[in-house]
């Protein structure tokens, strides 16, 4: 007998259906709830199943996110063989039948039926390393978007409060630019305040520059000040606002330091980090990101399956005698690496000049240059130009993962 087990996973709990063999259920579909007791139960269920049957099930269910971690996790400590899949498989196999029924049951019912028709590979766990830096580069990546988007707000409260001052400082977001604002967040403010008081704060805010350069900016604040359009503040709203902004932007700013800190500690620990970082134009953030969302390698039998994983192979569409000419690329992979990996190509391919002392200018990356200027050469659009890219640097990580070897560049 061939003993399974599908779990229809959802939020907090699971529906249940086994099967002894194809074609043959055994017992009723039931539920289960993702605690202690109720995973407990389902193992002495997988017990009976395994008595039954005279060998242990193996357990197959559709990839839900953070859902199925409980579940995952608890059955694997207990030597259970998973079999995670993509949820467009069992969508597909749902869809052969003729008949409209959606319900945990029926799913958990077609998913053990699935198990029996399709050649599926078991669930290779990954490291407690990579799913750590996985967690850390995803939350960097969130946080980062928040932070985009509170700054565009920041700016358009600026814009009615203090438009002139974004020239006072190199970098408006900077910790001094931003506190000096929320001190002096109007051009009234600064009026009021004489130039030896401010070019105290300002020192006092940053240290680590010198008395003279804090001196130049309190001049530059007065002058932005005195050509400022808004004389003085008639919403005291938006100065408000803009207190709650700089205050959200600093935080954030915290918050990202201290992820990248952390990144770059566990990164630093995984072989594979430095493998990645081996190939020109990959940086350390790209390169976290690259590992922590490919996992183990080992997962990939070949490279064409990473490149289906990262969903830029190419969609085919044939019917009858008609053959689509333009495929698009499925999509239907990580969607974070497959943003990294278009960031490291345009990277790859960008100029840069050999030293500074020199205007010699050269690619980062010479031999992702060579192919991309091929590709271009022979009439492919930009785009179409950097898949290819981006297909040709995951077949470079299979192998070099594989191998165990770092990126050697032409001379």
């Amino acid at each position: 007998m061939n003993p399974v087990v599908g779990l229809d996973i959802s939020k907090g709990e699971s529906q249940v259906q086994a099967f002894l063999d194809k074609g043959k259920p055994f017992r009723k579909s039931f539920k289960v709830s993702h605690t202690v007791e109720g995973l407990s139960y389902l193992v002495s269920f997988l017990e009976d199943v395994k008595k039954e049957s005279g060998k242990k099930p193996s357990i197959i269910l559709e990839a839900t996110g953070h859902y199925q971690t409980p579940v995952v996790h608890y059955l694997e400590e207990r030597g259970y063989l998973l079999i995670i899949i993509n949820p467009l498989i069992s969508y597909k196999a749902r869809g052969s039948s003729l008949r409209k029924v959606k319900t945990d049951a029926v799913d958990a019912y077609l998913l053990c039926e699935l198990f029996y028709k399709e050649e599926l590979e078991p669930y290779k766990k990954r490291g407690v390393q990579l799913l750590n830096l996985r967690n850390l580069t995803r939350q960097h990546e969130n946080i980062t978007g928040v932070t985009i988007q509170t700054k565009l707000q920041f700016q358009a409260v600026l814009e009615q409060v203090f438009p002139e001052y974004k020239g006072v400082f190199g970098d408006l977001y900077s910790v001094v630019s931003l506190l000096t604002l929320s001190e002096f967040p109007s051009s009234e403010d600064i009026i009021k305040a004489s130039e030896e008081t401010i070019t105290d704060k300002i020192h006092e805010l940053c240290k680590s520059r010198s008395i003279r350069w804090a001196k130049e900016s309190a001049i530059k604040l007065k002058a932005a000040a005195a050509r400022n359009p808004f004389e003085k503040t008639v919403y005291q709203s938006h100065i408000l606002s803009l207190g709650m902004y700089i205050n959200m932007i600093l935080q954030y700013k915290e918050h990202l330091s201290k992820l990248e800190s952390e990144i770059d500690a566990l990164a630093k620990e995984i072989e594979e980090y430095n493998i990645i970082k081996s190939i020109p134009g990959i940086g350390e953030k790209i390169a976290a990101t690259i590992i922590s969302e490919i996992g183990e390698i080992d997962r990939f039998t070949n490279p064409k399956k990473l490149v289906a994983f990262a969903g830029v192979d190419p969609s085919v569409f044939e019917s009858g005698k008609f053959t689509a000419t333009k495929n698009r690329i499925t999509k239907r992979g990580s969607s974070r690496l497959r943003h990294a990996l278009y960031m490291a190509v345009r990277c790859a391919i960008r100029d840069c000049r050999k030293k500074k002392t020199t205007d010699e200018i050269i690619p980062r990356n010479k031999k992702m240059r060579e192919f991309y200027d091929k590709k271009r050469g022979e009439g492919k659009p930009f785009k179409v130009t950097v898949i290819a890219c981006v297909n040709k640097l995951l077949h470079w990580i299979f192998a070099l993962l594989k191998n165990r070897t770092t990126f050697q560049d032409l001379a």
